[in-house]
């Protein structure tokens, strides 16, 4: 005999196994996650959505307190977050998460997401990267992910990021503004900003990461962890990379439940640019890139922009942890 409880949990933890694409002898097989409660940062970019869609995954895994903390417009500052404590997974910028682990922040890279999400909006007068020597561009803050990344885009075309480049910092809402109107020279926006900027005839896009090389060649967003809580609950670090991986495919097939759940979360966002965004963001391909690739990437090109000192490899080798995604591209069905 069986509770009721118990009857709907199977019940639950079998239609999840469906949606998920495995079986769900594999989930009954597999320990239960030592810990049931698990912490995610709650940023306003759609390109996270995936950790969102995850919830319901999430109580099929064996959880059943998921919390999504306000850590801010995340970047570096989020991955700091997460070293002391304060969230436990997340999904983050590829470019901040190098710098953090070149900082000494005590967290593991896990896996990647999806490629590129960042759009380079410009004025008239920009017409290729070189011409940003000497202009304006606006970023939410020092060190944050539009600084870091275009701080790195500056640096594959031989400019000083430190030196060439005038930063401003300004939130996004009047960054944008300010691009219309012609005071600043470049504003590197994440979804659904470009979405935004694109409908309303605001500046130029210059570069699209999803689809303009080097860029579009290596993962936008990786899933990161605290490093204790990694060692301390791997059942529980495994379970949740693989229900944010299968929420992404989720996203890549159904755009509209990845808008609404990011929608969800209470962030105040036109909901056509943000299911516009979804549509758009190169989700589903997890299988076909190099997470390791992608932080040796980011690694020389910000080692370039003095953001980061030391050398990729050592970086690689004690901040990233694979097995649990080599173990995850076994066993989910392609």
């Amino acid at each position: 005999m069986i509770t009721r409880r118990e009857f709907m949990q199977d019940m639950a933890l079998a239609g999840a196994a469906s949606t998920m694409g495995y079986a769900r002898e594999l989930l009954a097989a597999e320990p239960p996650p030592e810990t049931k409660r698990i912490r995610f940062g709650k940023v306003p970019s759609a390109c996270v959505a995936p950790q969102y869609v995850a919830g319901e995954l999430l109580r099929a895994e064996g959880f059943d307190q998921i919390e999504y903390v306000d850590v801010g417009l995340g970047g570096l500052p989020n991955a700091q977050a997460m070293g002391r404590g304060e969230i436990d997974i997340h999904m983050n910028f590829a470019a901040p998460l190098v710098v953090a682990l070149d900082e000494g922040a005590p967290i593991v890279l896990l896996g990647g997401v999806h490629v590129g999400c960042f759009e380079l909006f410009v004025s008239e007068k920009i017409r290729v990267i070189s011409d940003l020597k000497g202009k304006t561009a606006a970023i939410l803050a020092n060190r944050s992910s539009q600084h870091v990344f275009l701080a790195s885009i500056a640096t594959s075309v031989g400019l000083d990021p430190n030196r060439d480049i005038k930063w401003a910092t300004h939130p996004p809402s009047e960054a944008k503004k300010l691009l219309a109107d012609g005071k600043i020279d470049a504003f590197l926006g994440f979804p659904p900003d470009p979405q935004e900027m694109r409908a309303r005839k605001v500046g130029r896009v210059l570069l699209n990461s999803a689809i303009d090389r080097p860029w579009s060649q290596y993962f936008c967003c990786l899933v990161s962890a605290n490093r204790e809580f990694a060692r301390k609950h791997p059942v529980a670090t495994k379970r949740a990379l693989r229900a944010i991986l299968k929420a992404s495919e989720i996203c890549a097939t159904n755009p509209g439940q990845g808008a609404k759940a990011f929608l969800a979360q209470g962030f105040k966002t036109n909901p056509d640019y943000a299911l516009q965004a979804l549509k758009e963001l190169p989700y589903g391909h997890w299988r076909e890139y190099n997470p390791e690739e992608t932080v040796r990437f980011y690694a020389l090109r910000l080692r370039e922009a003095e953001m980061v000192k030391n050398a990729p490899q050592k970086l690689i080798d004690q901040g990233t942890d694979w097995r649990f995604l080599n173990e995850l591209k076994k066993e989910l069905k392609t």
